[in-house]
């Protein structure tokens, strides 16, 4: 089974898919990133933009919540749900004070505990301005890396640190004004809130919001745009799906990845879900090692389980990371949360024709061979070769990895685990025997990347899990203020500056193993 037929495949389609992801991170419905895409280029056509800023535009909208793990854990922290504190503020405009305590009020926090919204509407009002600017500062860091990973020019780049600044100059976390904002940015912002508007309102009511708007969050040109064919433009919104639109909307030339470099892309699309925790770092990349060279074993197709294994976790973005984070049992509102990941993961790669052929893979990665799996609780007949060696890895890699509610496992603890669970029933004796054959598998580096020393390198991996100074003090032995001097000898020689970059780096560079 390969990923895709094609020699070329279209990069704008693989985006599209992941901008199915960023929009469950977000708490939004799906094709919501790709209704928004569509709007901008259509709005930047209007004004008669070259191709050049609308291929700009077109991949910057789909990216445009590629940093949105970046923070996750920290607004979950504080607000007690990531996805719902995000989701609350999109249409917000932060030049309003009414709208922005009218909004807290009503919708911060809403579906929590009593006490726990209390708290976050005292805290957003307390701190607010401060963690929305750290939570830009990390998402903008982590951007810039995906974008390079995949490909995008530094117009691109430079556009996703954009995105919350406004015309006015009242945006974060830069306070850029007017021209000094990129273009596709200034075509996100009109974009973005007009197709929530659209969406929960009404064509009347997005058409006089961005009239409101006009000079203050949105570019005074970009509006005048899109009042002159305003019933047009939301009209290409109103159909079912936009997926055959976008992707035809994107300019020419039309950008391509080898498909033999498939996992370019996957790489990234794991690595943007293992953000959203401290406790999942490196874990799709880890899985998708482990089932590449156990698959390789008992005679999976080169490469399949490789990208089935980085693409596995994709809905997990979906489940708030105050849930993901939690070291206590999960109640049963939060279980179905975390069931529905696995289902989420596979309704993304169906729609992409490239990613297709993965889907009953990836999605399958937590059924069982006895039917006591989720999320359909599949029986073994149905499940593959494939989706039996990726659940066996999927469980090993985990137990390998520390938890909220537990330290990581010694490989031969977690062997004994998986043995159980083979002699139970639960998971495939050949496809667990294949995983513990590959597992230590695991040749030690030359040199670690970057110039980095070993004290560094253990610095690096608690600071990249949330650690604080003391706590990594205590965890190494070593007086804070020792650690101090470590991460800033680590920000320096990565070039990075925030947790998130950090954690980003060190599983680019495969670090988080011990």
């Amino acid at each position: 089974m390969s990923v895709a037929a094609a020699d070329e495949l279209r990069l704008g389609e693989l985006l599209a898919a992941l901008s199915l992801a960023g929009d469950l991170a977000n708490g939004m419905p799906l094709e919501k990133s790709m209704r928004t895409c569509l709007l901008a280029v259509s709005i930047g056509r209007e004004l008669g933009l070259d191709d050049r800023v609308l291929s700009d535009t077109f991949f910057m909208t789909l990216l445009r919540a590629i940093g949105c793990t970046a923070f996750a854990s920290e607004e979950a922290a504080a607000y007690g749900d990531d996805i719902a504190y995000r989701n609350t503020y999109f249409p917000v405009d932060f030049g309003s004070d009414s709208e922005v305590i009218a909004a807290t009020q009503t919708n911060l926090a809403r579906d929590e505990p009593p006490n726990v919204r209390a708290d976050a509407v005292q805290r957003f009002f307390a701190e607010g301005p401060r963690l929305a600017a750290e939570m830009a500062t990390s998402a903008c860091s982590v951007a810039v890396r995906f974008s390079a990973r995949l490909g995008m020019s530094d117009d691109v780049a430079t556009s996703l640190t954009h995105v919350w600044e406004r015309w006015d100059g009242q945006g974060f976390p830069a306070q850029l004004a007017e021209d000094a904002i990129a273009m596709p940015a200034r075509l996100a912002h009109i974009s973005i809130v007009t197709e929530i508007d659209h969406r929960v309102s009404g064509r009347a009511a997005a058409i006089e919001n961005v009239k409101r708007r006009r000079g203050g969050w949105f570019d005074p040109n970009l509006t005048d745009a899109f009042l002159g064919n305003a019933d047009a433009l939301l009209a290409a919104l109103e159909v079912g799906s936009v997926w055959d639109a976008v992707l035809d909307a994107e300019p020419s030339p039309r950008m391509t990845v080898a498909a033999q470099n498939i996992d370019r892309v996957a790489s990234a699309f794991g690595d943007f879900v293992d953000l959203k925790s401290p406790f999942t770092l490196g874990h799709s990349s880890g899985v998708a090692r482990l089932a590449e060279s156990a698959g390789a074993q008992i005679g999976v197709e080169p490469g399949v389980l490789q990208s089935a294994g980085c693409l596995h976790d994709l809905g997990a973005v979906s489940v708030s990371s105050s849930i993901w984070n939690k070291p206590g049992p999960l109640t049963m509102a939060e279980w179905e949360r975390v069931r529905l990941h696995a289902y989420y993961t596979e309704r993304i790669l169906t729609q992409s024709p490239a990613l297709a052929s993965l889907a009953p893979i990836a999605g399958m990665h937590h059924e069982r061979c006895d039917g006591t799996g989720y999320h359909r609780n599949a029986p073994g007949p149905i499940l593959g070769t494939a989706a039996r060696v990726l659940a066996a890895a999927d469980v090993f890699q985990a137990l390998t990895e520390p938890r909220p509610h537990r330290r990581a496992l010694a490989a031969a603890d977690a062997a004994r685990v998986l043995n159980d669970e083979a002699a139970a029933g639960h998971l495939d004796r050949e496809a667990v025997a294949a995983v513990l054959t590959v597992a230590g598998e695991r040749p030690a580096p030359a040199a670690w990347p970057a110039g980095l020393s070993d004290r560094e390198v253990q610095v690096l991996r608690l600071l990249a899990r949330g650690n604080t100074r003391k706590e990594i003090a205590a965890a190494l032995f070593i007086s804070p203020s020792t650690v101090h001097t470590h991460t800033l000898h680590v920000y320096e020689k990565t070039g990075v500056s925030t947790r998130a970059a950090v954690a980003l780096f060190a599983m680019e560079h495969d670090l988080l193993r011990d």
